[in-house]
């Protein structure tokens, strides 16, 4: 074999080395432009996701989008939506609130997409002023958006506070707070000529349960620092007020909340009013909590939520939950607990109190399965139908948020063909969804017969499957505390029913209760108020 000459080694070389170097350029070259053309597509993809965005109202301003409608249609901004729905014609509508997109949907089939279908790209929750504060910072499961800290304190949730163990072992405390509301109103309406502000019950109802479980006390203080008739001292009252303001400011359409440079200017004074709030909460929650993590040593069996809480410990043995989430969870079981079991309550008092054959259906059911010798307990509640038909439709027709909490697209996607970009909200209209004339027959008639007659298995659920209206909400961040929920509902119903004979106050007509809701949300629009007489034998409201 030949050597080759020294100028041919080195032209080969000289070649190789350029195929080598034209290899890397060539590399580079479909590198660049295989990132160019992704680019591109991208930038195609999101122009045609916005050309098929879901139809938006007129009057769509550059930067601020819809902004100043919203300001506009304050405090009824759900009002002006659900006429957008009506005006155009259409189950979806998209707003534009200064850079992010707002779709509100009035349809079953949409809702299933969300909340079912493609819950995992709808898992989040958007970051609003009220939001970040009432869960000290994000540190709590309900509030919180999608992550790790999500993720973490949902497990605590549904494994360590709400699992049926826990439910069964705090049922003594739920079985004294209902007692307690059945000599409360009993004694109410002796004070006051049988007088009885029905939401004012409701509500310190709700109140009481919420502190009873979370706390293991009905009162801040002793139970004397309560009114003599047995209702709720000026602390209670005082941290039922706070919870509500919570309730309607976290996703009220702030335009801070859309447009964080805003935040801190307070230009619509909701700020002043959640922090306000916060601070008697914190006042009144701070020492109960401090003080039992305090004990957490000596501590040997959970006796409420608090000490379910304090008493975790992650793999190391130390606490698995710092202070800010003890307290973010604490306040968020709360106001999750208040404003629906309540509202639905009195809305179906004032709806029966105008049908004597339902109401009269329900105190007959109540006779049947319970009788008149004993007050209904928990375990009665799988055999009343019907009292769970009568939630069930003031459920559908008066929901106490008009809106369902937004959800906030992780990712490009799709509801019906309609493009939702990622970081859009996705709102879910609970009025329009129950009253909907495709779905439901009379949409706006009480009638509890029509859940009855959808019956398969013999019984009947406060919860929703199939989103024709919505109770508990659904998927990855719907209500894990159904059981509880249901429970903590019907015995306010029944117990209110059993207990007591309603009739008109002095001055209404039979039948005359007015339904009017409020201009701002959807409660009544005035506090229901009821004449109230004992039904039952003396000594049941003697319970203590």
């Amino acid at each position: 074999m030949s050597t080759p000459k020294p100028h041919e080694w080195m032209a080969t070389t000289i070649a190789a080395g350029n195929t080598g170097v034209a290899t890397v350029v060539t590399l580079l070259v479909l590198v660049f432009l295989y990132h160019k053309m992704r680019a591109a597509m991208a930038r195609q993809i999101r122009e045609q996701l916005h050309r098929r965005l879901p139809p938006g109202p007129a009057g769509t301003l550059p930067v601020i989008g819809n902004l100043h409608q919203v300001l506009w249609h304050r405090p009824a901004v759900s009002r002006w939506i659900h006429g957008l729905l009506e005006e155009m014609g259409t189950d979806i509508v998209c707003l534009r609130l200064g850079p992010v997109h707002v779709i509100a949907t009035a349809c079953p089939e949409m809702a299933r997409e969300v909340l079912q279908k493609k819950d995992a790209a709808f898992a989040s929750r958007p970051a609003t002023f009220s939001s970040g504060l009432a869960s000290f910072g994000y540190k709590g499961a309900i509030l919180s958006p999608h992550g790790e800290q999500w993720r973490k304190m949902r497990r605590v949730l549904t494994s360590e506070i709400l699992a049926p163990s826990m439910e069964r072992q705090l049922h003594h405390l739920r079985e004294a707070v209902s007692d307690h509301l059945v000599r409360w109103v009993y004694d109410t309406a002796r004070r006051g000529n049988g007088t009885v502000d029905v939401r004012h019950v409701a509500q310190h109802f709700c109140g009481n349960m919420v502190r009873t479980l979370a706390f293991g006390k009905r009162c801040f203080g002793a139970p004397p620092a309560a009114s003599a008739s047995g209702g709720p001292g000026e602390d209670e009252v005082a941290h039922v007020a706070a919870l509500f303001t919570l309730i309607h400011n976290i996703y009220d359409f702030w335009a801070s909340d859309y447009i964080p440079a805003l935040v801190g200017l307070d230009l619509e004074g909701h700020e002043k009013v959640v922090k306000r709030a916060m601070r008697t909460l914190n006042r009144l929650h701070d020492p109960v909590i401090e003080d039992r993590i305090g004990c957490r040593e000596t501590q040997r069996e959970a006796r409420d939520f608090l000490d379910v809480l304090v008493s975790l410990d992650d793999a190391q043995g130390e606490p698995l939950l710092s202070l800010d989430e003890i307290k973010a969870q604490t306040l968020e079981l709360m106001f999750a607990s208040m404003d629906s079991p309540s509202n639905v309550v009195e809305w179906a008092l004032a709806e029966m109190m105008n049908m004597p054959d339902v109401m009269h259906k329900a105190i007959d059911e109540l006779d049947t399965v319970v009788g008149k010798d004993r007050l209904v307990q928990e375990h009665d509640i799988p055999r009343l139908n019907y009292l769970k038909s009568c939630i069930r439709e003031a459920f559908r027709i008066h929901p106490y948020h008009a809106l369902h909490e937004p959800r906030v697209a992780m990712e490009d996607t799709t509801i019906a063909g309609y493009a939702i970009p990622k970081g859009s909200h996705v709102i879910l209209s609970r009025t329009a969804l129950g009253r909907n004339p495709k779905i439901w027959t009379e949409p706006l008639e009480f009638r509890p017969e029509r859940h009855l007659n959808a019956l398969e298995d013999g019984a009947v659920g406060l919860g929703e499957p199939g989103l024709r209206f919505i109770s508990f909400s659904a998927g990855r961040r719907g209500c894990p505390g159904i059981s509880l929920g249901t429970s903590v509902t019907m015995m306010l119903f029944a117990r209110m029913l059993q207990g007591f004979t309603w009739t008109e106050p002095p001055g209404v007509g039979v039948g005359n209760i007015g339904l009017q809701e409020s201009k701002i949300g959807h409660g009544l629009a005035e506090p229901l108020v009821l004449q109230a007489r004992p039904r039952l034998a003396a000594h049941l409201y003697r319970t203590n």
